[in-house]
C-alpha cells in the first residue's frame, strides 16, 4: 500500500509499505477512505514529539471501511463504515474507567505516533471495539473526518477545561483549524463575547463568519492591550491557547481576568514562562489536556442534527498520491489560506 512516512525532523516521503495485518484479538484493519493533516503532524515534523520515531506512518484522523477484524471483535464487522478516533482506548484500564482515554495504558494517542497511522491506504486499529464509531447512514463523511480529532479536542481541551459559561467572555488565541473548532463548540454555552486572536486577517475573517464577536490581529504586538480595552480592563474569563508556542501562552497570561481559566490546547515543543509574579494572587486556574474523545458520541449527534457543520473547515482537497503537495499547502497556510486539507484515499 501507499503511505506517508516520517523520516525524521523535516523529512517525509510517500512510500510503499506492507498492508497491515491483524495482530491482536481486538484489532481491526480499516481501509482508509478519507484522512487529513493535523497541526500535530507539523509538530512531529519539527521534531517536537519525541515518541514518534523515524519510519512511522503519520496520521491519526479519518473515516474508512472495516477490512478485517480480530477474533475478539464483537461490535464491528468487515464492510462497516467507521469513524476512526485519534485516541485508542481499551475501555478497561484504570484511566479508561476514569474517562481519561488519552492515558489508556495500552492505547492513548498512539496512531501516527507510536504505531503506524491513517495517512495510508490501510491502518490497523487496536482496541477497535472502543476506538471506532459507526457512521450513520447518509452522514457527510467529510464532516466526520473533523470528529476524529479537532472537534473533540477544541471542545474538551478548550471549552470544557476552560469552563466556558453563558454570558462569559472568551478569548481564543489562534484562529487555525483547532481554534476555529473551539469557536464552533464554545457557542454551545452561549458566551457573551468570543474574541479571536491571530496574525492572519483571512483566518480572522473566517472566525467572524463562524461566530466570533471580536477579532484581534496580534501582528502589532499590542493584542493584550486591545483585549484589555475590549473588556473594560478586566480581562477575559477564559483564555484558550490554540497554537503551541511560548508567545501565545504568555499572551493568555496577559489577558486573563481575576478568577479566570487559561486552557491550553496547543502542542508545545519549547518551554514557556509562567508569570507567577503577576498571577499568584489572581485566582487563576491553568489546565492542560490531551483529548480523551469522551465527547465524540455527543458531537456526532450534534453534527448529524446540523447544529454545527465542521465541513466548513475544509478548504483544500487532495488525493493520497498528492499528499506531499497537501503538506506543503497546509504548512504554508498564511499564503494558501488553508484550514483543513482533506485527503481522498480510496
Amino acid at each position: 500500500m501507499k503511505a506517508l512516512v516520517y523520516g525524521g525532523p523535516g523529512k517525509k516521503a510517500l512510500e510503499d509499505r506492507p498492508k497491515p495485518q491483524i495482530r491482536d484479538a481486538g484489532d481491526a484493519v480499516v481501509r482508509v477512505v478519507k484522512t487529513t493533516i493535523c497541526g500535530t503532524d507539523l509538530h512531529i515534523l519539527k521534531g517536537d514529539v519525541a515518541t514518534c520515531a523515524p519510519g512511522r506512518i503519520l496520521g491519526h484522523e479519518g473515516v474508512g471501511v472495516v477490512d478485517s477484524v480480530g477474533a475478539g471483535m464483537t461490535t464491528f464487522h468487515p464492510g462497516d463504515r467507521v469513524l476512526i478516533s485519534c485516541i485508542s482506548s481499551c475501555g478497561k484500564c484504570e484511566f479508561c474507567r476514569r474517562g481519561m482515554y488519552s492515558h489508556c495504558t495500552t492505547g492513548g494517542w498512539i496512531l501516527g505516533n507510536e504505531i503506524d497511522g491513517t495517512q495510508a491506504e490501510y491502518v490497523r486499529i487496536p482496541h477497535a471495539d472502543t476506538s471506532l464509531y459507526p457512521i450513520p447512514e447518509g452522514a457527510d463523511e467529510e464532516a466526520l473526518v473533523m470528529l476524529s480529532d479537532i472537534l473533540p479536542t477544541g471542545f474538551e481541551c478548550g471549552v470544557l477545561n476552560g469552563k466556558v459559561a453563558p454570558g462569559s467572555t472568551v478569548a481564543i488565541v489562534g484562529s487555525g483549524p483547532i481554534g476555529l473548532a473551539t469557536l464552533l463548540t464554545a457557542q454551545f454555552y452561549s458566551p457573551a463575547e468570543i474574541i479571536m486572536i491571530d496574525l492572519d486577517d483571512n483566518r480572522l475573517e473566517i472566525a467572524r463568519r463562524f461566530g466570533a464577536t471580536q477579532t484581534v490581529n496580534s501582528a502589532d504586538g499590542k493584542a493584550a492591550e486591545t483585549v484589555m480595552a475590549l473588556t473594560g480592563g478586566r480581562g477575559v474569563d477564559t483564555a484558550i491557547e490554540a497554537v503551541g508556542v511560548p508567545a501565545t501562552f504568555e499572551l493568555c497570561q496577559a489577558i486573563i481576568g481575576a478568577g479566570g481559566v487559561i486552557a491550553n490546547i496547543g502542542v508545545h515543543g519549547a518551554k514557556a514562562d509562567l508569570h507567577l509574579e503577576t498571577l499568584w494572587s489572581r485566582n487563576i486556574a491553568i489546565t492542560t489536556r490531551l483529548v480523551d474523545t469522551v465527547s465524540t458520541p455527543m458531537l456526532l449527534k450534534t453534527v448529524q442534527s446540523k447544529k454545527i457543520d465542521p465541513s466548513l473547515l475544509i478548504t483544500h482537497r487532495f488525493a493520497l498520491d498528492q499528499v506531499l503537495d497537501a503538506y506543503d499547502t497546509f504548512g504554508r497556510a498564511a499564503a494558501t489560506h488553508a484550514l483543513k486539507v482533506l485527503i481522498e484515499v480510496s
